[in-house]
C-alpha cells in the first residue's frame, strides 16, 4: 500500500486526498449534532411583535418538525420546553438541508396568556452544516402567545414606536 502512495503524482495524491476527506465529512455529518435556538414569549401588548414590555415564557412547549420537500412526509420530529429566560435549544442529529423545516408554538403554561396569534405559530430554520454559519447553533425567530387583555403601559410603548394602539391584534372573542 505504501508503494501505492508513493507512485502518485502530486496533483493524484492532491485529489485522492480531497476525494476521501470529502467523503469523511459527509458520512461524520450524519452523526453531527446541530443546535436549534429560540425564545417564546408572551406578547403582553398584543402588538404581534416583541416590545419593552414582553415577557418570556418558562415552560412553553414547542415542536421542530422536518418535512421532504417533494412530500411533505415528517422526516423528524421532537419536542421541547423553555428556560426560565423563555429559551429553547433543541439538539438535532443529522443535516437536513434537502428539508422543510420549522418550529412551532405548541402550549403555553400561562392560562392568561396562551392565544396563537393566526399566522405566527411557526418559524423556519434552514439546519445544515453546509450553509456557512461557522457555530453549530441554528437561530429562530422568536414566537409569541398573546396576552388576554394588553397590560397596563401599551398604549405608551406602542405610541413610542410610532404606533396607534389601532395597531393591537383585538382581543379574542372567545371564551
Amino acid at each position: 500500500m505504501a508503494e501505492f502512495f508513493r507512485s502518485l503524482s502530486t496533483p493524484a495524491m492532491a485529489f485522492f486526498l480531497f476525494f476521501f476527506s470529502s467523503h469523511l465529512v459527509k458520512y461524520s455529518s450524519a452523526d453531527k449534532y446541530l443546535f436549534v435556538q429560540g425564545k417564546v414569549y408572551c406578547d403582553t401588548c398584543r402588538a404581534a411583535f416583541e416590545t419593552e414590555l414582553t415577557e418570556y415564557i418558562d415552560g412553553a412547549k414547542v415542536k421542530l418538525e422536518c418535512r421532504d420537500i417533494e412530500g411533505g412526509h415528517i422526516t423528524y420530529s421532537m419536542e421541547g420546553v423553555t428556560n426560565s429566560t423563555g429559551v429553547y435549544r433543541l439538539p438535532v442529529q443529522g443535516d437536513h438541508a434537502e428539508e422543510i423545516c420549522e418550529v412551532f408554538l405548541v402550549k403555553s403554561p400561562l392560562p392568561d396568556c396562551s392565544e396563537i396569534l393566526k399566522g405566527g405559530a411557526s418559524a423556519r430554520v434552514q439546519i445544515t452544516s453546509d450553509d456557512g454559519a461557522a457555530d453549530d447553533t441554528r437561530y429562530v425567530n422568536s414566537l409569541g402567545f398573546l396576552k388576554t387583555k394588553p397590560i397596563n403601559g401599551c398604549v405608551n410603548t406602542l405610541l413610542e414606536m410610532d404606533l396607534p394602539p389601532e395597531a393591537m391584534v383585538p382581543e379574542s372573542t372567545k371564551n
